[in-house]
């Protein structure tokens, strides 16, 4: 889209503007690192759209917007070490590079270097985009340890994993959009209805995450194939299959899922029993509704619908990756 590859230019700019030139390189280098292999860069462009939607002023979004984007990268390194995962977007992580204690320090000069990204702001605006910040913040972390809970937990329900990845997920695109709008000097009421739009755009996400862990092109998404299933997570997929399994099939699963082990055994008879009770087509569906829902909250704020196609284009794309 025309429009995304205009706002991802203005944000990789940015980035190679801000590059980190100081030393110990030992610190540095790892952080221009991940932020060099930025993906696609959506929440920050999230940040951009929202300001540019109610009018305001891009240059004064441009830092708040790489404050996003080196936040989500801070956690992202802690992620991976936590998940002992080898590979981010395609490339090794930087915890298995350089090892534990350089990944949890460079993670840690992300996080810092993303909170000096406000300092611009005049005060008041300041204040209410870092409260903000460091709420979703806050949040994020309880999502995480929801998520690693969930791992050795065996009584994990449906609302309890919608609450984990809206914690873990949901909220960093809705404080993206809203913290833009604020930017721009939007009102509060259009501020969270931005904000619950992202939200559930961002659950919609966390679930396409999830089914594209065992049921997508594994070189385009640039994962360990059923990584989840390998870790034994609560997901989407995992719960749906519960509520639709034969007997035998629970039985399975909960052998499977008693046991942590890179059995490649295990990632074929879980992928057969989400296949028989059918939770791929189900939680399409259930994409699908957290998509609709986004763009109710869309709907209610009094702008053109010219202005406001970007924001539905930007949702159907990021639920149309490659499957």
């Amino acid at each position: 889209m025309e429009f995304l590859d205009h706002y991802q230019d203005i944000v990789s700019r940015a980035i190679a503007d801000n590059k980190f030139t100081q030393k110990p390189s030992e610190l540095y280098e790892p952080m221009n690192y991940i932020i060099s292999h930025g993906g696609k860069r959506l929440r920050p462009i999230m940040v951009l759209m929202a300001n540019d939607l109610f009018g305001g002023d891009l240059q004064m979004a441009i830092k708040p917007a790489l404050a996003i984007e080196f936040f989500h990268n801070f956690s992202l390194i802690h992620d991976d070490i936590m998940d002992a995962a080898p590979l981010r977007r395609g490339k090794p992580t930087i915890h298995t590079i350089h090892g534990l204690n350089v990944g949890i320090l460079s993670g840690d000069g992300l996080l810092i270097k993303a909170y000096q990204f406000f300092e611009d702001l005049e005060p008041e605006l300041f204040k209410k985009c870092v409260k903000i910040f460091s709420e979703t913040g806050a949040v994020l972390c309880e999502g995480q340890q929801q998520d690693m809970n969930f791992e050795t937990s065996d009584n994990v329900t449906y609302d309890e994993y919608i609450e984990m990845i809206t914690n873990k997920t949901g909220v960093l695109s809705a404080a993206s959009f809203k913290i833009g709008a604020l930017i721009a000097g939007a009102d509060e009421k259009d501020a969270d209805a931005l904000y619950n739009f992202g939200k559930h755009i961002g659950i919609a996400f966390q679930i396409m995450d999830d089914y594209l862990d065992v049921f997508g092109n594994q070189k385009q998404f640039g994962k360990k194939h059923a990584g989840d299933i390998y870790e034994n997570k609560k997901t989407v997929l995992y719960l749906l299959a519960l509520e639709n399994a034969s007997e035998e099939e629970l039985n399975e699963l909960h052998f499977w899922y008693s046991r942590t082990t890179d059995n490649v055994d295990k990632v074929y008879g879980v992928e057969k029993i989400f296949r028989r009770t059918k939770v791929d087509e189900k939680v399409l569906r259930l994409i699908q509704k957290h998509n609709e829902i986004g763009q109710d909250f869309l709907n209610t704020i009094n702008l053109s619908e010219e202005k406001k196609r970007p924001f539905i284009e930007l949702a159907n794309y990021l639920l149309r990756r490659e499957s």
